[in-house]
């Protein structure tokens, strides 16, 4: 029987001799699911100097290869974190980036700063369902939709978001019923928005992320959030506040867009790491 350690160091080698961006991370999140712990657990057989069985051993080998093809970590594990929650993911279905939690965190401090009791929200382009869980879930006594057109995604957002009470919808997200207009307090999105001629450096984003997430249609991008755009000033009541994720270089265009739809007090927001991330506005009282 192997030493856990040294096949773990084998692992990172060839997860950074195939490119994988954060093989040590890699490595112990795919031992990690085989052996059905977590990473502190992990560390703790490692300094024991525990042995890795021979299935255990023979599965782990299988994932690693996996993942040095960039088959998505996410694919391999089926799951993807995301704020305080643990999603379900796979092909099919864009995989939730870390980026997306700071536009989550801007739709909760606008609606803490409101101090609305029982906000009613909506996530257009809801994908996994990541942003319309995440609403559920932190905010308890909220009303939260999440509209999702994708044959392939639907079941990812219904499994990750009816178990937070949240309604999903398999539709496209500029038809939302009309029975929802001017309802909402809050319409946050992650439509797609890259642009066509923008093809994403990552092999994990070219190749596995579904075109229908990533592509926004039109020569910059935003023939898709445009038409987004517009059913969510449809949807939010006035002086209800609407988000949306784009490109860093989409940062005025953006702006331009909501202002032309009819927005006021267009703001932009940064993520993390100082990009250019998402625009924001109200919609007229």
């Amino acid at each position: 029987m192997e030493e856990l350690s040294a096949v773990r160091r084998q692992a990172i080698a060839a997860l950074a001799d195939a490119g994988v961006p954060s093989p040590g991370v890699d490595a112990d999140l795919l031992l990690c699911h085989v052996l059905g712990i977590d990473r502190a657990q992990l560390k703790l057989r490692e300094l024991r100097g525990d042995g890795l069985q021979p299935a255990h051993r023979e599965q782990f080998t299988a994932l690693v290869a996996a993942r040095r093809t960039r088959i998505p970590l996410q694919h391999l594990t089926g799951v993807a974190y995301f704020r305080y929650l643990e999603l379900k993911v796979g092909p099919g279905v864009f995989t939730p980036r870390p980026e997306t939690e700071t536009v989550v965190q801007l739709g909760l401090d606008f609606l803490a700063a409101q101090g609305i009791g029982s906000p009613r929200c909506i996530d257009l382009c809801s994908g996994s369902g990541a942003i319309a869980a995440a609403l559920a879930s932190e905010v308890p006594a909220a009303s939260v939709w999440a509209v999702e057109l994708s044959d392939d995604a639907i079941g990812y957002t219904r499994a990750n978001c009816e178990p937070h009470g949240v309604t999903v919808l398999h539709q496209d997200a500029t038809q939302v019923p009309a029975q929802l207009d001017a309802t909402m307090d809050l319409v946050i999105s992650n439509p797609p928005y890259i642009p066509p001629n923008a093809v994403p450096r990552e092999v994990e984003v070219r190749e596995h992320d579904p075109e229908m997430a990533l592509y926004g249609l039109g020569e910059d991008g935003l023939q898709v959030p445009r038409a987004v755009t517009a059913q969510a000033l449809k949807l939010l009541r006035p002086g209800g506040w609407y988000v949306m994720e784009h490109a860093e270089v989409q940062r005025e265009s953006a702006a331009a867009m909501l202002r032309e739809a009819g927005f006021t007090q267009v703001a932009g927001h940064q993520d993390l790491t100082g990009r250019a991330r998402a625009t924001s506005g109200y919609a007229p009282q």
